[in-house]
């Protein structure tokens, strides 16, 4: 009869397994470098590009002007560079998802928020739907966090740039909950 594996020989493969599995990635990284960099070019160029255009076809107008707003609302011109730090932030994990596992729960998760992040601004801003538009950005809030937590063990570094992001978000949800109790 054999005898149970200790369960501290089971945690010390397990992490070799891990090491092994990074080892790989980041040779597969030097191997490859041109094509790895020109695909995370694609991702900033799109991703960025897209936020641009919802919010080019979104722009705040009188009827968000009459809106009351909470005290810490900052003024509209600080959102285009925010914004455009965090897609990149956003362009930089996706790419490194892809890069990873292109079929993996965080590659889905990734998708997702990217999805509600881009619907966020037509409902809010084109719909006038601040009720929808706070379930909006509450479901990208679960879907940027789920993401960091799918992403923690695997790839740290994806993980983390999220955060900035995720305190975005939530800042964000603040100002639109406001909104919607203001109004």
């Amino acid at each position: 009869m054999l005898a149970p594996v200790p369960i501290w020989v089971i945690s010390l493969l397990s992490s070799w397994t891990h090491k092994v599995k990074v080892a790989k990635r980041v040779e597969a990284r030097e191997r490859h470098g041109a094509p790895a960099f020109a695909a995370l070019g694609l991702f900033i160029v799109v991703v960025v590009g897209c936020g641009f255009a919802i919010g080019y076809f979104n722009i705040p107008d009188g009827w968000y002007a009459g809106l009351s707003k909470t005290s810490f609302n900052p003024p509209n011109w600080v959102f285009a560079p925010v914004w455009s730090v965090v897609y990149v932030l956003i362009a930089i994990a996706g790419w490194r998802t892809w890069d990873n596992n292109p079929r993996s729960a965080a590659s889905a998760l990734w998708l997702l928020q990217m999805l509600l992040n881009y619907a966020w601004s037509p409902v809010f801003f084109t719909a006038h739907w601040i009720r929808g538009a706070l379930a909006v950005i509450v479901a990208l809030l679960v879907s940027v966090l789920a993401f960091i937590f799918a992403s923690w063990r695997t790839d740290r570094v994806r993980a983390l740039v999220f955060i900035p992001y995720a305190a975005w978000v939530v800042f964000a949800s603040a100002l639109n909950l406001g909104i919607v109790l203001l109004n």
